[in-house]
């Protein structure tokens, strides 16, 4: 009788496990592939694009069963409404069999929200149209869609709608490089400071081009650097655009991980001075860690032609408050055509130049820096003797 007894416990319990088995199986998402999703008609019917910076636009979540999907989402615009052929085939077509009706926005989102940007609006239009100066309508309908990304799935797209604006001729010159910008503990102010006026002067600083690269001149897209000194521990990510979240690098799943909103810090093992890359086009990242041990500066000057090679006066100031700094940087400072250099510590035995604008690797001694006469935001690294002087429009 106890056997019997034992025997139906045993049999009661396996039902048990193989039901809460089944009840788990039911519970679990299955990714399931939709169609479409929605985009929202855009606030404003008429947008002039000279006068504005943003346009916002807002879209559903896809419906992936259940999934917890990370989604990337990219905004498509049209002057005709049709879908067949991007700006980078028509680009690509040496047959020139292929015409562009449509471009895809460089800006990616990872929530179900974000601003067009205007400008970059205005060039696609002026690209598809093949607008000259004198060409431009007054007005001009646009038709947007939504394209939304995500592992494991097929791209979908939303449905189109349409509003109105006043386009204007933009010259289309080479995209500016994509800056990325460290933000975090221990970076800069050290607080988090994403803020749009806070590159340099807060908690952004900005990564370098690296010259010798190529940089693709529609995107502006390749590979960046930087070189700092990092707490282990300490967290930081980057960001792409000061002000937006949208666009950045944490971590996730024992790697580095791109657009994922609820991604952890990155953070490094050791206290040391490291090397960050990262390539924009292929989105790899790298973060390796520097042996050497560069200089501690107190100053860093621009002495040139302009002032007659001081090297005590035209001090750059320093972007970090909370650790060694090594990054430095003007804001908005004018030029007639010139040469400079960068030195340290208000001598010459250690000082930075090259041949290159208007960004390079500045060597120890090396040649003048030619600057052609403008406005810039200039920023300095001296650990990689990188610099990078940013127009100001």
């Amino acid at each position: 009788m106890k056997k019997i007894f034992l025997s139906s416990l045993m049999l009661l319990s396996m039902a048990l496990v193989f039901t809460a088995c089944e009840d788990d199986r039911d519970s679990n998402p299955t990714m399931t592939q939709p169609t479409s999703f929605t985009l929202n008609n855009p606030v404003n019917a008429l947008v002039d694009l000279a006068e504005s910076t943003a346009i916002p636009f807002a879209w559903s979540q896809p419906n992936y069963g259940g999934w917890p999907a990370a989604v990337e989402y990219q905004l498509e615009v049209s002057p005709t409404n049709e879908w067949n052929y991007t700006v980078e085939e028509d680009e690509a077509d040496e047959g020139g069999m292929i015409v562009a009706d449509h471009a895809i926005l460089p800006t990616i989102y990872s929530s179900c929200s974000g601003n067009m940007s205007a400008v970059e609006l205005a060039k696609a239009l002026v690209t598809i149209c093949g607008w000259d100066e004198s060409g431009v309508p007054e007005k001009q309908i646009v038709y947007v869609r939504a394209s939304a990304k995500t592992a494991g799935a097929e791209t979908i797209y939303s449905n189109v709608v349409s509003f109105e604006v006043n386009p204007y001729y933009i010259e289309l010159a080479d995209a500016p490089i994509e800056l990325w910008y460290l933000v975090g503990e221990g970076i800069g102010s050290a607080d988090w400071d994403n803020g749009a006026g806070s590159v340099a002067t807060g908690g952004l600083v900005p990564m370098y081009p690296i010259m010798g690269n190529e940089y693709d001149t529609r995107t502006g897209q390749g590979e960046i650097q930087y070189a700092g000194y990092f707490f282990a521990g300490k967290g930081f990510k980057l960001v792409r655009d000061p002000g937006n979240w949208d666009n950045q690098w944490g971590m996730g799943d024992g790697g580095f991980v791109k657009n994922d909103g609820g991604s952890g810090n990155i953070t490094v093992d050791a206290d040391g001075y490291y090397r960050i890359l990262l390539n924009t086009a292929t989105d790899e990242l790298v973060i390796e860690k520097l042996e050497s041990v560069p200089g501690v500066y107190t100053q860093i000057g621009m002495p040139g032609a302009y002032q007659d090679w001081n090297p005590a006066e035209n001090l750059m100031n320093g972007m970090s408050t909370s650790v060694e700094n090594h990054d430095w940087y003007l804001k908005s400072v004018s030029y007639d055509d010139t040469e400079l250099k960068f030195a340290a510590d208000g001598g010459w035995d250690v000082n930075w130049g090259a041949s290159d604008f208007p960004y390079g690797i500045g060597v120890g001694n090396g040649p003048n820096i030619p600057v052609r006469a403008g406005t810039y935001d200039v920023y300095f690294n001296d650990i990689l003797g990188t610099y990078n002087f940013v127009a100001v429009e």
